[in-house]
């Protein structure tokens, strides 16, 4: 029994020998610097193939939006080989890692769904192309300037400048509006009038607003119709194509200020919804 424990105190005694110990840590911590130091050179390497893609892709003909995704690749590539090298130098065993993570990868996962979720509809927006990196759009009732695609979401600049982080979940499966995925735009501005004003007329003050003016194409030509009869307004449509969609916006202000001013120098009323009473006589009949 006493060798049995006389056995037991000299390998603890191997086990936590100071001199060990001391060659343990100093062998992990020279295996930590140069893990981290292979790491670096890769994160390093990455910054240099940055500024030489910057470089190559400004002569190439590739869309910005194209850009952008091959950039996120390389860079995310880059970078888990430099986590997997570095975990090596360490002394870890990145095959059975690797592994374990796959096995770990599928509880994960469902916990987090909507991350993957997020990256393959990055993926799937891509290969689509509802929209690039440029386009005007809406998503919802979110509209904007696309500014960058990522693989978690779509970063939106409204027109009064905030950003909006959009999940690429729901950009796949809302429709989306693009105002700039086409040359040409048509506005498409409503003008009621009185049920006794002539539409002829209206017509023509209507359509002397866009006629000569450069903004607007020639062919198609612009026009009015009528949208609706009502029972004391007449609603009139003039319909206008633009030759740079990105004005859209101001474009359409424009015309409803200049619809106003020309509509009342031709006197033409342009009348309220209104509803007429009619008075009613009751008569008391006497029993």
């Amino acid at each position: 029994m006493a060798d049995f424990f006389i056995n037991i105190f000299n390998r603890f005694q191997e086990v936590f020998d100071p001199k060990l110990i001391e060659e343990q840590i100093a062998g992990s911590l020279v295996n930590f610097i140069v893990a981290m130091l292979t790491f670096v050179a890769f994160y390093l390497s990455w910054l240099a193939i940055q500024l030489l893609l910057k470089t190559v892709l400004r002569s190439t003909k590739m869309d910005q939006t194209s850009q952008a995704f091959l950039k996120t690749v390389i860079k995310y590539s880059i970078i888990l080989a430099g986590i997997v090298n570095a975990l090596a130098v360490m002394g870890i065993d990145t095959t059975g890692l690797l592994a374990s993570l796959g096995i770990m990868g599928i509880t994960v996962g469902f916990a987090a769904k909507d991350a993957f979720s997020n990256l393959i509809s990055g993926i799937l927006i891509y290969l689509d192309r509802p929209f690039v990196i440029g386009d005007l759009v809406e998503v919802a009732e979110f509209y904007g300037r696309v500014d960058q695609i990522t693989l978690r979401s779509t970063r939106i600049i409204t027109s009064d400048g905030k950003m909006l982080a959009v999940p690429n979940t729901e950009i796949i499966n809302k429709t989306v509006t693009s105002y700039t995925n086409f040359p040409n735009l048509r506005l498409d501005v409503p003008v009621t009038i009185g049920v006794n004003e002539n539409i002829g007329k209206a017509r023509e003050v209507l359509l002397s607003i866009t006629k000569g003016d450069t903004a607007y194409m020639d062919s198609p030509p612009a026009r009015v119709v009528v949208t609706e009869l009502n029972d004391y307004n007449v609603t009139l449509e003039l319909q206008a194509w633009i030759k740079d969609e990105r004005t859209h916006v101001e474009k359409r202000s424009e015309l409803r200020e200049k619809i106003f001013d020309a509509m009342n120098a031709a006197q033409i009323d342009m009348p309220f919804q209104t509803i007429q009473l009619a008075p009613v006589n009751i008569t008391q009949e006497s029993g």
